[in-house]
């Protein structure tokens, strides 16, 4: 089975903001196969089915973003699955102008607490991840401002294409087809 994680926030005020890229991404995939993610187990919202023939978990943590790591961390071990093996996690990255998605097999945190939290308490940071691109903070802007806003019709007009892009990767990172997905969305 494989895991996809989906990084955000959990109140409705959150909903369709940058920070909420995640839970976006897996909405998406669940309307496109079908799955509810509407089981509340394991800190998180989750929903089982299958996409392309392989079973799949489909996560929105709901511990507020700092502290996804307490969701994943109880979800992989529930499961016994190995996160550096069955897990794909999807979240926002400042770095990337909107409409951009970077898939990485690896890597450390970047400065985003989320995944900060994933690292400490999964102890590994060589899970998969797709990062989806919502654009740098306005100069002179609050951090928490500008990833807690929604994007402007024009840029979420982008992110909408980047969505249906994550959805593609994850499918074929998946299938085992990392390398192939990097080539494509990076």
């Amino acid at each position: 089975m494989y895991v996809i994680v989906g990084l955000g926030n959990p109140d409705k005020k959150y909903e369709h903001t940058r920070h909420n890229i995640g839970f976006d991404v897996i909405d998406a995939l669940a309307d496109k196969y079908n799955i509810s993610v509407t089981d509340k187990k394991h800190k998180a919202l989750c929903g089982s089915g299958v996409i392309e023939g392989m079973k799949v978990l489909l996560v929105k943590p709901q511990t507020y973003m700092n502290l996804s790591g307490e969701s994943v961390a109880e979800v992989m071990n529930f499961y016994k699955l190995d996160p550096d093996e069955e897990m794909i996690v999807i979240f926002d990255d400042i770095s990337l102008e909107p409409g951009r998605i970077r898939i990485r097999k690896k890597g450390s945190a970047g400065g985003h607490n989320g995944i900060k939290s994933i690292i400490a308490m999964t102890g590994t940071q060589g899970f998969s991840r797709i990062k989806v691109g919502v654009g740098e903070k306005p100069q002179g802007w609050d951090l928490a401002d500008h990833v807690l806003g929604r994007f402007s019709s024009e840029d979420r007009a982008k992110v909408e294409e980047a969505i249906g892009h994550a959805m593609d990767a994850a499918v074929l990172m998946m299938q085992g087809e990392t390398d192939k997905a990097m080539n494509i969305y990076n």
